[in-house]
């Protein structure tokens, strides 16, 4: 997308598309950029899946309330469990991006689809399903290390539940490879992809309203806004709308994969089922605000850390015609 910023001004590039960019130093920027966000915005992760395999307010009140708890009986490093194993999905999220701009880029060659909200909404689908096949593993892992901390919590109930693998909770040499052995052990290899059906139906229309909704927000802003505003600025606002939206609308699958994942719920409907006996309406919006308080910031520093890599990355003869 080009927009015109005066009569006699060249034509402003406000979407950099993949043939613009040089993509051996995208990428390489993209993996530094996605393990510093992650490493800032892993504990909101850590609080929400808290909050969002809990009963009701067995243990925590809400996000403030289980920040506190986390940090009194385990420490900051509570609020970092299961970081590195993790991290290890920076892999999943450079296979996310490539789909997703590998796609846009095919639609746009050999089908002549110039319309980004469509390209968007097509490409951030492909890109999650190549991204979820990747990182389920590592989920399933690391969302036991999440919740084993806080039986340290005296006050901690319903200990099964958080604990389904009967792991000895003290334990911090090894967690990482006895949850994989324990794991195993009980389901084989496709313990490893429990609830990966339901991280689908969550995070493959997240990512495609994700993708759909930025062009929106941010066109709009381009054309309300005066000519002269920043397009980063328009871009990270956009992103963050285009966050706060997608959470509120996808909030209760993400709460359905969380507890199949943790409790070992053997199906969606079995899940929902469950969640509702016991929260009713109250579980659509059962760790939101750890949700949008995490998407707000993370939506924010994607954005930011996306844009600026790509216009580092973008070919010399664009570069004039590109504004920060």
């Amino acid at each position: 997308m080009t927009c015109q910023v005066g009569t006699m001004d060249p034509p402003r590039i406000f979407t950099i598309e993949w043939d613009m960019m040089d993509k051996t130093r995208f990428f390489s920027l993209s993996m530094v950029n996605s393990f510093a966000l992650r490493g800032l915005l892993y504990p909101f992760t850590v609080i929400k899946t808290r909050l969002q395999i809990q009963k009701q307010n067995a243990l925590y009140k809400g996000t403030f309330d289980a920040f506190v708890k986390i940090l009194k009986y385990e420490g900051i490093c509570g609020l970092y469990r299961g970081f590195w194993v993790n991290s290890i999905q920076i892999a999943s999220g450079i296979g996310y991006i490539i789909t997703y701009e590998k796609v846009r880029h095919m639609l746009t060659i050999y089908a002549d689809i110039r319309d980004n909200k469509f390209k968007g909404l097509i490409g951030g689908g492909c890109g999650s399903l190549v991204g979820q096949t990747i990182i389920t593993p590592f989920d399933v892992v690391s969302q036991h290390m999440m919740v084993l901390g806080q039986l340290k919590d005296k006050s901690a109930l319903n200990s099964t539940a958080t604990n389904p693998l009967n792991i000895d909770p003290t334990l911090r040499r090894g967690l990482a490879a006895t949850i994989i052995k324990e794991v195993y052990k009980k389901d084989g290899l496709i313990g490893f992809y429990r609830g990966y059906y339901a991280s689908l139906c969550t995070y493959v229309p997240s990512s495609a309203l994700w993708w759909m909704f930025y062009p929106v927000y941010s066109d709009t802003l381009a054309a309300s806004l005066p000519i002269w505003t920043s397009h980063m600025l328009i871009h990270c606002i956009g992103g963050q709308l285009s966050g706060i939206s997608v959470a509120v609308l996808t909030n209760p699958l993400d709460v359905i994969r969380a507890r199949i994942q943790v409790h070992r719920m053997n199906s969606f409907s079995n899940a929902l089922s469950v969640i509702w006996c016991e929260e009713g309406i109250s579980f659509l919006s059962k760790g939101l605000s750890a949700r949008l308080i995490q998407t707000f910031f993370s939506s924010f520093f994607v954005v930011l850390g996306y844009e600026t890599l790509k216009r580092w990355s973008v070919y010399d003869k664009y570069k004039d015609q590109i504004r920060w």
